[in-house]
């Protein structure tokens, strides 16, 4: 056992201590982060505004603070941009996050000096975690590998602005430095295909231990990797025994990743936004992720499906129920207040806390009433795919109103790996799974008010060029699994199209 390995060892035993602390007292953590947020940002335009120094309950602060989403908060961060100070958060933030944004274009996420260290915190403790679970240390001897966006940053009046995943590879700790991989040369390289086959040729000479990425970018990789070698991923990396990923359900991907990779490997899942490091994966054998509660980050839960009432209630921590869709509020030592980031959240234990990501609140499909969501279309893929041992490489589904003969119905746009043998069995399956997830959907199919599901194939890397044709090939961006619209469908079609 090398140094590094023994090191690690010993550091990942203090840090469950440290974890096991706060998560057996949930209540009191959020409650010490809460008053911190209040007592910290008094001084603030936003405080002033919204009477902080009357606020000493959660009570007072559902009455003081309204829920708002990036567009409402935006006054507020436009004068953050323009250069003043203490508008948010005291001070000026270190960074802008830039993500993509549906109405007002680019958006930009404050990052402070008080946030951006749990960032790497949660990062590295998620890691910890693992090796104190499982006692596995050797892969940080090894090369370690993370698929991100490039790190170059522009100056935005005198704040720098990147991508989340390249601000964060300007902190990769120094013990790591070496074992680190692309170059910074090539993580700097902006188109996407470039950058993967770069990435391919530094890696391959390499004894890789650490995969980590979103999913749908990391299998493109693997895919150039096999197209290459002529050899499975497990094989061109025999030592590699890790997959650290974030940012959408793993479970549709992972038969095609076994598929390539051609062996099991750990994995280890992430949820990060550039708003907030909000859980990662603490146990192999557990469902959901430990939720961060003393990350300088206050939740509130309001109900999915009261989400849209005129005062829906803002529940704590201590308030919420195991398998309720939850639509995820933060306030945050970034300085947003009361913040709708768009996600959906469930929890799977309540001791200690963990939860898992069920789709976005404003992906969903709803056009009949039925209002499925992001995780009942990924379980029914699931489930139906594992009993007719098919590989599914992306999907998506919208909704068509207006067909050409017969009762509307949900298209699945469907990348197959691996064609079923019976397509038209799959797609039977397939909706069976699909009623047993959503009621309402099965009962749109009893009464004749939807006909079953209809798949469309769709041809091999037609996804990847949907995403070129927006604009968003590689890095983090994400398919959205279902839509209530076709504008996703319209670019498929003609891409199905065109293949013909």
């Amino acid at each position: 056992m090398s140094i590094k390995s023994f090191a690690a060892r010993i550091f990942a035993k203090i840090v469950a201590r440290q974890t096991q602390k706060w998560a057996s007292n949930p209540i009191t953590s959020q409650q010490r982060v809460f008053e911190h947020l209040i007592k910290a940002a008094g001084d603030t335009a936003f405080a002033k505004a919204h009477s902080f120094n009357t606020i000493t309950t959660h009570q007072d602060f559902v009455k003081n603070v309204p829920v708002r989403d990036y567009e409402a908060l935006r006054p507020f961060v436009d004068r953050v941009v323009a250069g003043e100070s203490d508008i948010l958060w005291p001070g000026r933030p270190l960074y802008y996050a830039k993500t993509s944004g549906t109405t007002s274009g680019a958006k930009h996420i404050p990052i402070t000096k008080d946030s951006m260290p749990e960032h790497v915190k949660a990062a590295r403790n998620a890691i910890l975690s693992y090796i104190h679970e499982t006692g596995k240390s050797a892969f940080v001897d090894g090369k370690m590998i993370f698929l991100q966006g490039s790190p170059v940053m522009t100056d935005k009046n005198g704040v720098q602005l990147g991508r989340l995943s390249g601000i964060v590879a300007h902190y990769v700790p120094g013990y790591l430095q070496k074992n680190r991989m692309p170059s910074w040369k090539t993580n700097c390289i902006e188109d996407w295909e470039t950058k993967v086959e770069a990435v391919i040729d530094e890696t391959l000479p390499e004894k890789m231990s650490v995969i980590s990425g979103i999913p749908s970018w990391v299998q493109m990789y693997f895919e150039r990797i096999v197209q290459r070698t002529g050899k499975p991923v497990g094989e061109v990396f025999p030592d590699f025994n890790l997959f650290i990923y974030g940012g959408v359900n793993f479970e549709p991907y992972r038969p095609k990743f076994r598929q390539l990779i051609g062996r099991d490997v750990d994995s280890i899942e992430l949820f990060p936004a550039s708003e907030g490091f909000f859980a990662y994966q603490d146990k192999q054998d557990e469902k959901g992720m430990l939720l961060l509660l003393d990350a300088g980050i206050f939740y509130e839960f309001i109900p999915a499906d009261q989400f849209y009432e005129e005062n829906p209630p803002r529940l704590t921590i201590g308030e919420v129920e195991i398998g309720v869709n939850y639509v995820l509020i933060i306030s945050t030592t970034a300085g947003l207040w009361v913040y709708n980031i768009g996600d959906t959240i469930a929890f799977t234990s309540t001791s200690p806390y963990r939860v898992i990501v069920t789709g976005r609140i404003k992906h969903y499909i709803s056009a009949s009433g039925e209002h499925v969501i992001g995780k009942e279309v990924e379980q029914a893929m699931k489930e139906a795919a594992q009993e007719h041992n098919v590989v599914i490489n992306e999907f998506t589904v919208a909704p068509q109103l207006a067909p050409q003969s017969g009762l509307p119905y949900h298209e699945w746009f469907i990348e197959y790996g691996e064609i079923p043998k019976d397509v038209e069995a799959f797609a039977a399956t397939l909706d069976l799974k699909m009623r047993g997830q959503n009621v309402y959907y099965d009962d749109l199919i009893t009464g004749k008010i939807l006909q079953p599901l209809v798949i469309t194939a769709v041809p091999e890397n037609g996804f990847k060029a949907y995403m070129k044709t927006i604009g968003k090939l590689g890095g983090q961006n994400k398919l959205p699994r279902l839509s209530n619209d076709r504008k996703i469908a319209s670019v498929l079609e003609q891409i199905v199209k065109d293949a013909l």
